[in-house]
């Protein structure tokens, strides 16, 4: 299974952009790309969200959670939801409103599905 770093790379590779033309587009440095690309660097949230929304996929897929790139959410609206959470939101809240959104998607693809 393809590492965080490698999804940045592939879906930057797709788009043949350099890793400085990434890191202009979320706001860091090409080299600060290349540490997330070989593991050298761990990434916090509000960058994983830039990241997602930039290449327009999930963030559950860069993160190797998932091998369906689609975004699922438009422009990247509930990325930044989560990410403008209050600071003090602990890991477990966050994981619990994940799981919830998750089910509702869960329940909103299975009424798209019987509609068909």
């Amino acid at each position: 299974m393809p590492t965080v770093g490698d999804r940045i790379r592939i879906e930057r590779s797709k788009r043949k952009w350099k890793q400085e033309d990434l890191g202009k587009r979320i706001g860091v440095s090409g080299s600060a790309i290349g540490m997330y690309e070989r593991g050298e660097r761990k990434l916090d949230d509000e960058t994983l969200g830039k990241l997602a929304d930039v290449f327009e996929v999930n963030t559950d897929y860069l993160l190797g959670r998932s091998n369906d790139p689609s975004s699922t959410y438009s422009n990247g609206q509930v990325n930044r939801a989560f990410l403008e959470l209050p600071e003090n939101t602990t890991d477990e809240e966050k994981e619990f409103l994940q799981k919830q959104l998750d089910l509702q998607l869960e329940i909103f693809r299975s009424l798209k599905k019987k509609d068909k």
